[in-house]
């Protein structure tokens, strides 16, 4: 748990590459309507039935299959608890979680009272189908996947969620995470009418900017947003939030702007990569992870000497030597990768 606590660096002091924040910002259009926000609104319990239905049309989704969160991992607890909550039983309830992933998962599932199960990643972070399916037990009541996947960028194909989601026990969800699908080749929405155990969590705090905002939203078939519903507290998404979703989903010349840096900067790393005879892996994320091998700490120590913050992820599970980068706008990427390579040309 102390791992998701870490302290940041304040603003100004480097450049933030270790959490996969957006590197740019929000759009000027999300400031404009934060301000816009008057004493009376700021005083009042917010009305989020036109939000919702906004966001809704948005994504091509019916109302009633859309619950607004404060943040994804406040959507990520409300499933924990709404499945794994359960007093008095003799043995808990099972989540299953994937190998390496968010650690919010399986902090979530132990909050709720849930027995986590971890499922070992597969060769090249692949999704653990058969793994996966083999942990399964009666007690299994949620199996948390992300895609793409965090630390890795790799995205999970639809016919694995699929299979993973036809093989639950009766009354067990699927939670997929896709907080980066903004950087990815697709989106697993087309899952959810032929999936009914299926809920996707999503964010604005990575394409639009919004980290800090605290904005997410979880979708699913109308009886899972319903269970959901009961193990969320009311007002959850603030007025400042609630302003901001709408000017940040309608600013698309923006957020494409901000793709197009992703994109860029993670050819920039793979380019590096290969000149330093590193491994790294294809991303659909706005991060690539690389593997340094046993040097990885003390140049992640050495890089923020230099004030360059990126994420040593070796202690997680098939990541050994390897750190995460963030990809965002192209200046900054390129200031990383200069570091990068004269701290390597030493200690590697």
């Amino acid at each position: 748990m102390s791992d998701l606590y870490e302290r940041a660096p304040e603003r100004g002091v480097g450049l933030r590459l270790h959490l996969n924040e957006n590197t740019a910002g929000c759009s000027p259009r999300v400031l404009e309507a934060m301000r816009a926000v008057t004493a009376e609104q700021a005083a009042a319990y917010p009305d989020y039935g036109g939000l919702n239905t906004a966001v809704a049309d948005w994504l091509g989704v019916e109302p009633d299959q859309l619950l607004l969160t404060n943040g994804l991992d406040e959507g990520i607890l409300t499933a924990a608890l709404a499945w794994l909550r359960q007093e008095g039983r003799p043995q808990p309830f099972e989540a299953i979680v994937i190998d390496p992933g968010y650690a919010l998962f399986a902090a979530s599932a132990a909050l709720a009272g849930g027995r986590v199960v971890h499922v070992g990643p597969s060769e090249d972070f692949e999704c653990p189908v058969d793994a996966t399916i083999a942990a399964m037990t009666p007690l299994t009541r949620a199996v948390f996947l992300a895609s793409p996947n965090n630390p890795s960028g790799r995205l999970v194909p639809p016919e694995a969620t699929r299979a993973i989601a036809a093989r639950l026990p009766s009354g067990a969800i699927l939670f997929l995470d896709e907080a980066y699908v903004e950087f990815s080749s697709g989106s697993l929405l087309d899952v959810l009418p032929s999936a009914p155990n299926v809920i996707i969590g999503r964010t604005f705090a990575k394409a639009y900017g919004l980290a800090a905002v605290r904005a997410g939203y979880l979708v699913a078939a109308p009886a899972l947003i319903e269970r959901l519903k009961t193990s969320i507290l009311p007002f959850s998404v603030n007025v400042f939030a609630a302003a901001a979703i709408p000017a940040a989903i309608h600013d698309r010349e923006y957020v494409n702007w901000y793709i197009d840096q992703v994109r860029t900067s993670k050819q920039l790393v793979y380019e590096a990569c290969r000149r330093m005879g590193l491994t790294c892996w294809p991303s659909d994320a706005n991060f690539v992870l690389v593997r340094l091998g046993p040097h990885a700490p003390e140049v992640v120590e050495r890089l923020a000497e230099r004030g360059v913050f990126v994420r040593d992820r070796s202690a997680m599970s098939g990541c050994a030597g390897c750190i995460r980068i963030t990809a965002g706008v192209v200046a900054h990427t390129q200031l990383c990768l200069t570091a990068l390579e004269a701290i390597c040309a030493e200690a590697l």
